[in-house]
């Protein structure tokens, strides 16, 4: 329940506006606004007038958006694609991947598209399944998607090597990285895409 100080928005309406209707000889309290004489360009915002619930309806009636316009930019306006064949400012990416350029796309529907297709996954050559944490465990170890058995075994005897303590003259620095390759190394083995 709202508190009786605070002001009612309803449908666009502002109540407790002390401001008359801006229409000449209106008495009615201006309630809705309405854009006003100045346009918003590159200068600022426009300005704005308030009018009553009659004439801001009388206002929305008679509006025209292509006032003013030739029928070649009533055309250009109208065409769904609209827009498009211009480049705009790119959207920060903050380390993310980058978009595509919108003007390199002639339908807007190609360039969404081709932003998802190039996040998905590889997938490997003989369709066998892979899941996020096999592409971990592949990167982990330094392989490619399609790695066979055989290379799993290879580069896992080779990492093996590289970081067990009796290879080493004993040193135990790399015991962490050896316990990752031997858990990647054993979710590896079991799994379809390796069997």
């Amino acid at each position: 329940m709202a508190s009786s100080g605070r002001k009612q928005r309803f449908h666009g309406r502002v109540e407790g506006r002390a401001q008359h209707c801006a229409h000449p000889g209106c008495e009615a309290p201006g309630e809705f606004r309405a854009p006003g004489a100045q346009r918003p360009d590159f200068n600022g915002p426009g300005d704005w007038r308030w009018l009553c619930l009659d004439h801001v309806r009388a206002f929305n009636s008679a509006y025209n958006w292509f006032d003013g316009m030739t029928p070649e930019e009533i055309s250009a306006a109208q065409n769904p694609y609209g827009g498009w064949d211009r480049e705009t400012r790119a959207f920060a990416s903050n380390g993310a991947d980058r978009p595509p350029k919108w003007a390199d796309f002639a339908d807007p529907l190609d360039a969404i598209g081709a932003r998802f297709r190039a996040a998905q996954p590889q997938e490997r050559k003989d369709g066998k399944p892979l899941s996020e944490g096999d592409r971990k465990a592949l990167r982990l170890m330094g392989l490619e998607v399609d790695a066979d058995r055989r290379q799993l075994r290879m580069r896992y005897t080779v990492l093996l090597r590289r970081y067990h303590p009796d290879h080493n003259g004993g040193d135990r620095s790399h015991e962490k990285a050896l316990q990752q390759v031997i858990e990647a190394y054993t979710a590896l083995k079991s799994r379809p895409a390796f069997a």
